[in-house]
């Protein structure tokens, strides 16, 4: 009857524990979003269903329907981006974890069964692993703290993917933009070279002259390829962070205008780097080590232990079974667990190391992705106050000169060429700026971990 009571109570036991450990609703979402929030104004989803599954691609299609600015574009690649899908999923990985550090193993029946001329030897046992039940509190804590880590690493992979998305996104219409303004580059130069041309046929034009305007059309020629082939490049990357084809892209004219004035850094000091989730991220992981340290040492000699109920009948069939203990565990005979722990603190160790590694380099990651914005924003002042409207003047002057026959028409040609080129300059200015104030932007929160458009 022992046998029995011993065995339900067990298995109560279990059920009971078994109880404590289940899946919330939504994975681990809510805490992402949660960390994600103070940087992010996008929505972030997690479509589990095919119904799901449908309302995130009728969203998609909506916003491709318009042209994109950077918003709506970082926007789809959250909602699109088979990546960022699979990303996710690492939280149920992770919170399964939880589940299953909670639960004991299941419970092992053993038999032996023996005869022999009538005689019989049987043996029954149902043994529990004990020490899994001693472990399990610390066991659920550093599985708890994994998928706490898991959560910051998943929140920096949707940061990441906002940010490389902007940069594409920027990317992209500087690209746009350049193409539009090569053509008019190489219209101006093929104006000037069939110009060139006609006026050697009629002998009022020596060669050297005619081959210099040819010179200027082949590279305005040039110059427009290399454009264009930009300009599929950053199409495609853009494309690809969004998990869309890049003829659905509907883009916005211009890059937004610079700013008025440049933002001012605030709080780099501690508290500025002290925030960037890959920080916070590292740090509990090295606490998530320590906890694994600890557990380390307590199962370096005995790491099994299992005991249950047994009976065993000895003798005849009809004989009475004797009641008894089954109770196993491993002897340390030949490994007694040293390598294991000095594993384990090797593993601590190093990262203790790259936390504070980390937290130097985010300190200078932030002091330099701030002179890169100002240098950027001043340069993209400079063209825009400067040097453009100064273009466009020795313009519009040779322009009242030419109609007054003073100048001939390839200076005029000459001067819109280099207007339209700093005007072009002064795009590939703003476009580094915005770049540079993204990168800034995910300074604060954490290393990027690639760029995909640069």
């Amino acid at each position: 009857m022992q046998y029995y009571k011993f065995a339900l109570y067990s298995a109560l036991l279990s059920l009971f524990l078994n109880g404590c450990a289940t899946f919330s609703n939504d994975g681990g979402l809510a805490d992402v979003k949660a960390l994600t929030a103070p940087h992010l104004q996008q929505e972030v989803v997690w479509p589990k269903n095919e119904g799901a599954k449908t309302i995130v691609a009728e969203r998609v299609s909506e916003l491709l329907q318009e042209p994109l600015n950077a918003d709506s574009a970082v926007q789809i690649a959250l909602l699109n981006n088979n990546g960022l899908q699979a990303s996710l999923y690492a939280l149920g990985v992770a919170e399964a974890d939880v589940v299953q550090a909670g639960r004991l193993p299941n419970p092992k029946f053993s038999m032996l069964y023996a005869r022999h001329q009538g005689e019989y030897k049987i043996e029954q046992a149902l043994t529990f692993n004990i020490f899994s039940l001693l472990a399990m509190p610390k066991v659920i804590e550093i599985e708890r703290s994994h998928f706490k880590k898991t959560k910051q690493a998943v929140a920096i992979e949707v940061l990441n993917l906002a940010y490389e998305t902007r940069s594409a996104y920027f990317n992209a219409v500087a690209a746009n933009e350049l193409v539009r303004y090569s053509v008019q580059v190489k219209e101006s130069a093929e104006a000037s070279a069939v110009l060139a041309q006609r006026m050697v046929a009629a002998g009022n034009w020596n060669t050297l002259e005619q081959a210099r305007e040819q010179g200027f059309y082949a590279d305005a020629m040039l110059e427009y390829t290399s454009a264009k082939q930009v300009q599929n490049r950053a199409h495609a990357s853009l494309a690809r962070l969004l998990g869309v084809s890049a003829e659905q892209l509907k883009l916005e004219k211009r890059l937004p205008d610079l700013p008025k004035t440049a933002s001012e850094l605030q709080l780099l000091d501690k508290a500025a780097f002290e925030q960037r989730l890959d920080l916070q991220a590292i740090r509990l992981e090295t606490a998530a080590l320590a906890k694994q340290l600890g557990l380390t040492k307590t199962s370096r000699f005995i790491n099994v232990l299992e005991i249950g109920p047994a009976r065993v009948l000895e003798g005849r069939r009809g004989d009475a079974y004797k009641k008894g203990v089954d109770f196993a565990f491993e002897l340390p005979l030949f490994d007694w667990g040293d390598a294991k722990v000095a594993r384990a603190e090797a593993i601590y160790m190093q990262s203790v190391h790259r936390a504070a590694q980390t937290a130097v380099n985010a300190q200078s990651e932030i002091s330099e992705a701030y002179s890169h914005y100002l240098a950027t924003y001043e340069k993209a002042k400079y063209y825009r106050d400067d040097i453009v409207p100064l273009r466009q003047k020795i313009l519009a002057e040779n322009q009242l000169r030419y109609n007054g026959m003073l100048v001939s028409p390839f200076e005029l040609f000459a001067d819109a060429r280099a207007q339209v080129a700093s005007v072009k300059a002064y795009i590939n200015s703003l476009n580094e700026f915005w770049l540079a104030e993204t990168a800034l932007n995910m300074a604060f929160i954490g290393k990027p971990t690639s760029l995909e458009g640069k």
